[in-house]
């Protein structure tokens, strides 16, 4: 899942695309380097950032860049917003799928919303309330997320779950995070990483967003995000092998490639064996 920003105040500049021929060049070189999925974000919710705008101008941003990019690739589109009227609007655009980094619990009507436009959604792990950042916590939050889209009448089969790499914080800027203080944030990305196969007992395919992320910064002391391309790339190798369905990265070409040798370095292992 290749990712374009149209949100200038998102972490990592050089995913963002806010001219028209920008975004379509993109959507372009995302397919030509493998991609399966695009998802498009219109406004950041990185926890450390105050990037909060009005759902007015994300609607906008949202609609401009999901027809533009239907038209540029054959890719199927997810969008990423925790607001309804901004999902909406995507889906009413031609977005396939909504990606909410709040697992439906932000705004109150993106169950239902979902649950009528029939499309596939990535929960992500988020509780309002204080929870721990041990996995157990991640697990609880998502369970309660699946209650939520189940109740709402969404498909098991449309789920998919990720445990939120980065957004599990002791402080933030913006409400699209989950306050935990028991270890380091950092500490528990890296626990998420290492224990991903415990996610298996939700039944669900997972989505995982290491790409870039601020706690390879922090680990590495590397604070600027350009800098972090091997590392994301291993971590997101870690993941395939630890389970995950779907990567979410800024990388798409550097990526398939990781993954291309992965599989084929898999593959004949297993047939030696």
């Amino acid at each position: 899942m290749g990712v374009i920003n149209v949100s200038p105040e998102s972490f990592y500049k050089a995913s963002v695309k806010t001219s028209d021929e920008a975004i379509a060049g993109a959507a372009k070189q995302m397919q030509q380097d493998g991609a399966h999925i695009i998802d498009i974000g219109a406004m950041s919710t990185a926890p450390y950032l105050d990037t909060e705008i009005s759902v007015e101008e994300e609607k906008s941003r949202l609609k401009n860049a999901v027809c533009i990019v239907r038209q540029a690739c054959d890719l199927p589109v997810s969008i990423d917003t925790p607001r309804a009227d901004a999902a909406a609007e995507g889906i009413e655009a031609g977005a396939n799928a909504i990606n909410d980094v709040t697992g439906l619990k932000h705004d109150p009507r993106m169950p239902e919303l979902i649950s009528r436009a029939a499309v596939p959604v990535i929960i992500g792990a988020y509780s309002a309330a204080p929870a721990t950042g041990k996995l157990s916590g991640t697990l609880k939050a998502l369970k309660e997320s699946i209650a939520l889209a189940r109740n709402a009448g969404i498909k098991d089969s449309r789920m998919i779950v990720d445990p939120s790499i980065g957004f599990f914080r002791s402080e933030g800027k913006n409400t699209f995070f989950t306050r935990m203080t028991d270890i380091p944030w950092y500490m528990r990305d890296i626990e998420v990483l290492s224990n991903m196969k415990k996610l298996a007992s939700l039944g669900k395919p997972v989505c995982i967003s290491a790409s870039r992320k601020s706690f390879i910064g922090h680990l590495l002391n590397l604070p600027a995000a350009k800098d972090r391309l091997v590392p994301s790339v291993l971590c997101e190798a870690v993941a395939v092998m630890n389970g995950a369905s779907i990567i979410r990265t800024h990388n798409v070409k550097e990526t398939v490639q990781a993954l291309t040798i992965l599989q084929l370095v898999s593959g004949q292992r297993s047939k030696r064996l």
